[in-house]
This record gives C-alpha cells, structure tokens and sequence, in this order.
C-alpha cells in the first residue's frame, strides 16, 4: 500500500502541476487555484511515502514537516481564494490583504510556502539512496528545488512585486510560476518512476 500511495500521490502531482500551468497560461484562475491545493494534497503523500522507504530517518522527519507547513499555508490561501474572495463583498483592505493577486499579505504567505515546500523537496532528497539514472535524476532535482526557498523567502522581503505596476508584475509572476512548473513535473513523473521500481507494497 505505502509503493501505491507514492506511485498515486506523485502521478496526481504531476497532473495538478501540469494543468496548474495551463491555468496559468489561459488566465483561468479558478482553475490555477484548484489545481494548486491539489498539489499540496498530493505532495504531503509522496514525500510520506520516501520517508517510509528512505533510509534518513531525521532527514525523513523533516521533511514531512516541511511538507505540512507548506500544505497548510497554501490550502489556507487557495481555499479563500476560492470562498470568501469569489463569494462575499469584501472591503479594499480586506481585498488587499486577502486577494492573492494584489501582492499583499496572502500573496506573502504564498511565497513562504513555497519556500517550505522547496526544504522539505532538499530534505526528501537526502532520504533517496540513487543507485538508478532515475533516481539519480530524480535526487538532483529534488536537492536542487531546495535552492527555491531562498527566493520564497526574499522575495516577500524586499518586497519585489509590490514596487511593480499590478500588469508588469502580474506577467512576471506567471512567467516565475510556468519555470516552475517546467521544473517540477518532471519530479512527478520520476517520483512515479521511483515507486513502480520497488518491490513489494
């Protein structure tokens, strides 16, 4: 059950990164925070599932909690972006702070998960013991995503996007999101790959 739950989880993954790119690219925002939380419902599975099968047990641990942080913060925002900002008549504060596309606080918060998500993909890393070119492949990729958690981290801070024009930085922010996307999918597919080849449940 544990290999089905990595196999599963990571090709869900794969497919909720793949149409969140194509969400983006259409500007169907409905559709990019959907997808959005279902890659944060698959990614705490599949990094649940190297844990079980990976031999850096602290490395495991805490990358799993990583995992949870990051799923929290963006089920938290993505799930307002879907309820209260589409469904209520919000005040201008209320909507700066809380519309993910005005660069606010929300927005913030994004980033930080982001950042989470990026240690808790290192800390996976570590756990994989590469003897395949896939899993090789698949650890570089993994070990590398953890270098996003600088940007998820200093980008809020200097407050980049807010010193942008909403149109300029609106561009610059689906261009970051579809690298990202080109990124990650594949760290879907070779996770998949990872947990076919082993044996047993």
């Amino acid at each position: 059950m544990n290999r089905k739950i990595g196999m599963y989880s990571a090709i869900i993954n794969f497919c909720a990164v793949t149409l969140f790119a194509v969400s983006m690219i259409f500007g169907f925002d409905f559709g990019g925070y959907l997808t959005s939380m279902f890659i944060a419902l698959s990614f705490v599975p599949m990094v649940c599932a190297f844990v079980e099968k990976g031999g850096a047990k602290v490395a495991g641990k805490t990358a799993v909690a990583f995992a949870a942080i990051y799923a929290t913060f963006i089920l938290l925002i993505y799930f307002a972006q879907l309820t209260t900002l589409r469904n209520e008549t919000l005040t201008d504060q209320a909507t700066t702070i809380l519309d993910y596309q005005a660069f606010g606080l929300f927005f913030n918060f994004n980033q930080l998960g982001y950042g989470m998500m990026s240690l808790s993909t290192f800390f996976v890393g570590l756990t994989i013991t590469a003897k395949t070119k896939v899993d090789k492949a698949l650890k570089c990729l993994l070990l590398i995503h953890g270098i996003f958690f600088i940007s998820g981290l200093l980008l809020p801070t200097l407050g980049i996007f807010t010193v942008m024009d909403a149109e300029q930085g609106h561009f610059i922010g689906v261009l970051v999101l579809l690298i990202w996307c080109a990124y990650f999918a594949p760290i879907g597919i070779l996770s998949f790959r990872h947990f076919n080849s082993q044996k047993g449940e």
